[in-house]
């Protein structure tokens, strides 16, 4: 059975200044934010900025504290000690920094996006749109791991950890070697599903001026092979198997036991094995 790509209705035309520059369709003051948000794209932007890069200090500095102790306790304790030994006391203090700065911040940063979670949904819409918001909030609290130190430990049951706290749903025994995913609290993967090492997953893509974000789903056993990218609204079957370096397109749903991607020629899909 080949791998099958859910058809899209035909619709009219719409340019991307028309997408992102229309008033809202939404009513009341919500409406009228919305449309302010649309047209003042640059200044809207900013003032969303702002609130991630106050989050970001919070994160940081709770996860810079324990560290800042551990320093501030050696350099203390060593003051008449001599200057080898108290380069030795240090350098050990900062190497136990450094962990208890890993391991803060896998901690803290799940907790702060908690309340932002339930508020991240699939949807259609234009970019500057208040559903983009918490999504775009989601995203730049986990990347704030990602682009940090979640490769430290991928793969690893702390990895595992992280993901399921930021809203993952993660079955028994699976193994994630990777750490290139975007919208976690949308993905979901089944049991003893194996994502090869460096395979890109992202619940969302952009099409025509749209945003359109919708749930990732790679059911039981199932095989993603090395570098494969999996891009928004994918279903992958039970016990299916994605070839290394291959595309899979959004909206793409890949048949139960059969083979997905590239083999010796252009991108294509194989048949059951």
């Amino acid at each position: 059975m080949n791998s099958s790509q859910t058809s899209t209705s035909t619709s009219p035309k719409i340019s991307v200044e028309a997408v992102n520059d229309q008033k809202s369709q939404k009513a009341g003051a919500a409406g009228y934010l919305e449309t302010l948000l649309r047209r003042f794209k640059n200044l809207s932007f900013a003032a969303f900025i702002m609130p991630i890069a106050a989050l970001y200090v919070v994160c940081l500095g709770t996860a810079f504290l324990p560290g800042v102790l551990i320093i501030s306790r050696i350099v203390e304790t060593t003051a008449g000690e001599s200057f080898l030994m108290r380069g030795i006391c240090i350098s050990i203090g900062m190497a136990a920094a450094f962990l208890c700065f890993v391991f803060t911040l896998i901690l803290v940063v799940p907790l702060v996006n908690l309340p932002i979670k339930p508020f991240v949904k699939p949807f259609r819409g234009a970019w500057y749109s208040f559903e983009a918001v918490p999504w775009f909030y989601h995203n730049a609290l986990f990347y704030l791991v990602r682009y940090t130190v979640l490769n430290l430990f991928t793969p690893s049951p702390i990895n595992q950890f992280f993901l399921r706290a930021m809203g993952m749903k993660i079955g028994k025994n699976a193994l994630i070697n990777t750490a290139n995913i975007s919208d976690p609290c949308l993905i979901e993967v089944g049991d003893y599903v194996t994502l090869g090492g460096s395979v890109y997953m992202m619940a969302h893509y952009g099409m025509k001026g749209f945003l359109i974000v919708d749930r990732l789903t790679i059911h039981n056993g199932a095989n993603i092979g090395l570098h494969s990218y999996l891009m928004g609204a994918v279903e992958v079957g039970e016990f299916a198997t994605v070839l290394p370096n291959t595309m899979v397109l959004p909206k793409t749903k890949i048949a139960p036991y059969s083979r997905f991607g590239r083999m010796d020629g252009p991108l294509d899909s194989v048949g059951n094995e």
